[in-house]
């Protein structure tokens, strides 16, 4: 299995999950070596703790924009009752 490995930070969502659904049909594919075997596992570890961390700070993103989305509509709707 030796190849050559693009950084996981680098790489897009699309791009890290397309990889490591391709890292988890090997592992099931049984074909490997031992140690290609724990290699490819320590890179799909590494990939989903880069998705995982992703995933928060969209989340995290996402919920901050609706906190002022729903501030907008608060203050519009108290903007209107002070006219």
């Amino acid at each position: 299995m030796q190849q050559e490995y693009k950084d996981i930070e680098a790489m897009s969502f699309r791009e890290a999950t397309a990889e490591l659904d391709g890292i988890v049909r090997m592992l099931e594919s049984n074909t490997m070596e031992l140690e290609d075997t724990l290699k490819a596992y320590e890179r799909g570890v590494k990939i989903i703790g880069s998705l995982q961390k992703r995933l928060t700070e969209a989340e995290q993103k996402v919920e901050v924009l609706m906190g002022e989305l729903s501030g907008q509509q608060e203050d519009q709707i108290r903007d209107t009752t002070l006219s």
